[in-house]
């Protein structure tokens, strides 16, 4: 048991270093960014991700050690559901209901899509 928190606190660590990396990288290729790119682009990559790491999983390619460091802790420190909700809830108190209802949709749509796309590679 205590290994396998150590494993999910290693892998939540590097996920949300690299979340907070790609989102700086991200804010610096957008003239004028958007407060969601950044948290949209990280989160449907992590889709994919997420998918790749299953397909590898049920092809039994990967051990469960490895599923909770980079799965339950990287994908699960990378991902921003919470600052998601949070940025939706921040666009509908402004009034952009279609923006904030656009960016939902987008974000459910794509990140399904990419998640399969990432089972798919790996041939699952």
């Amino acid at each position: 048991m205590l290994r396998s928190l150590l494993f999910v606190g290693a892998g939540g660590a590097a996920g949300s270093m690299a979340r907070y990396g790609a989102s700086l990288i991200i804010g610096r290729l957008f003239v004028n960014p958007v407060n969601y790119m950044a948290t949209f682009i990280i989160n449907v990559v992590g889709c994919l991700l997420i998918g790749l790491l299953f397909g590898l999983l049920s092809k039994q390619q990967m051990s469960d050690g490895t599923w909770l460091i980079l799965a339950t802790g990287f994908c699960g420190g990378f991902t921003t559901f919470s600052t998601f909700t949070l940025e939706n809830v921040n666009l509908m108190q402004k009034g952009q209901n279609v923006t904030a209802l656009m960016y939902t949709a987008a974000s459910v749509v794509v990140g399904l899509l990419l998640c399969r796309v990432g089972i798919w590679l790996v041939g699952a």
